[in-house]
């Protein structure tokens, strides 16, 4: 199955914005000021990279493409009077716009990304850092992710009193952030344990240049 929006200029391709507010506004009408609020009490921002700017700049930009109408005029129900813009108006995902983020949800590119934490570039780089330098950083991050674990927690706690079932995709999201944050805070535990062998690789191999 193809789509314009997929196949045509690049300046066409949908992006993770895009595709987070067509699928938040099928599920309920929305002005600007509202879909914001939504997306920050759902904690989106935690799993897709989207900012207040790029919201107002996507539904401007699906409005155009007719993947989003405007299904109401008037002012905003809550936030600033007198916004020009998205706010001005509710907006609805179209039958193009369903059927364009179905297609991007096709992409093979959502299951062989792979993403470079920074806290991986710190740890091959970590045998320039002082001894003791480098146990405070993996405590800082052990710190880190247990906070981040007891976040996850209590919103996963959210989530199924809102939901009412464990077979949602919020529900997955989430279980698989803290099945991720404790896999990495056993494997911390033993990096700490292993830290004061660290020594230099035996046989090291060099590419050589060409002359």
């Amino acid at each position: 199955m193809s789509s314009p929006y997929e196949n045509g200029a690049e300046k066409r391709r949908l992006t993770t914005p895009d595709l987070v507010l067509l699928s938040l506004l099928a599920e309920k009408p929305m002005h600007g000021y509202q879909a914001n609020a939504e997306l920050e009490r759902r904690e989106v921002r935690d799993w897709a990279g989207i900012s207040r700017p790029q919201v107002y700049y996507s539904l401007e930009k699906l409005a155009r493409w007719r993947l989003l109408r405007a299904v109401e005029p008037g002012e905003p129900a809550a936030g600033p009077p007198r916004r020009a813009g998205p706010d001005r108006h509710v907006f609805e995902t179209t039958e193009s716009g369903r059927r364009a983020l179905a297609v991007a949800l096709e992409r093979e590119s959502w299951t062989t990304g792979r993403d470079r934490p920074e806290f991986i570039t710190w740890l091959a780089l970590s045998w320039q850092a002082r001894p003791r330098a480098v146990m405070r950083q993996v405590r800082r991050r052990q710190r880190f992710l247990s906070a981040e674990l007891a976040r996850e927690r209590e919103v996963l706690r959210g989530i199924f009193t809102e939901v009412g079932h464990p077979y949602h995709e919020a529900v997955w999201a989430v279980s698989l952030a803290i099945a991720q944050f404790q896999t990495e805070l056993r494997w911390l535990r033993k990096l700490a344990r292993e830290l004061p062998r660290r020594a230099a690789a035996r046989r090291p191999a060099y590419a050589e240049g060409s002359e």
